[in-house]
């Protein structure tokens, strides 16, 4: 009975879809998080550990895990792995210099086992302002394109407006109801 009923809550979209939210500091992972969820930019301040809020978009039901991105927390992202279907990777498209120490914590992030089976969406934040990289620049960044071992998507966005979060909960959504 318990399969049965498992099989339904996934037809009707009750099952919670895990998401970690990660990124570097002031990335604006949290801004886009309640961005998600209120459609409203809202203040913030550091995330010392963790944030966790349910977004739901047509009946699919994430559970978002917004994980601090300051290098002392960066260690304990693995401890948040463990049931992720999606990794959204936030990218400060105007933070030019730590490009590569975002790299390195991708390609290390999908290293690790409980990760064998997450889809990444990679969110180029920041882009109302100037001089800011596109989406395709930070994709050539993080080697994208070397990725075949998980389906990954990049998506231009500002954590302010909500521009671009539609079309990224959107692919989520397709990507967690093709599983």
């Amino acid at each position: 009975m318990g399969l049965l009923l498992t099989k339904m809550m996934t037809v009707f979209g009750d099952k919670e879809h895990k998401v970690v939210l990660v990124g570097l500091d002031n990335a604006g992972k949290t801004t886009i998080l309640y961005q998600f969820l209120t459609k409203e930019a809202v203040h913030t301040s550091p995330t010392i550990g963790s944030n966790v809020e349910e977004i739901t978009v047509r009946n699919t039901h994430f559970l978002v895990w917004d994980i601090g991105g300051q290098e002392s927390l960066r260690a304990t992202w693995y401890s948040y792995f463990c049931h992720t279907e999606i990794v959204i990777l936030v990218v400060d498209s105007t933070d030019r210099e730590r490009l590569t120490v975002t790299k390195e914590e991708l390609h290390r992030m999908l290293a690790h086992e409980d990760l064998q089976n997450a889809s990444v969406l990679v969110l180029a934040n920041k882009q109302d302002v100037k001089n800011s990289m596109t989406a395709a620049e930070i994709s050539q960044c993080l080697t994208l394109d070397t990725i075949t071992s998980h389906s990954w998507h990049v998506q231009a966005c500002c954590a302010l407006t909500g521009e671009g979060l539609p079309a990224s909960l959107d692919w989520m959504r397709t990507k967690v109801l093709a599983n």
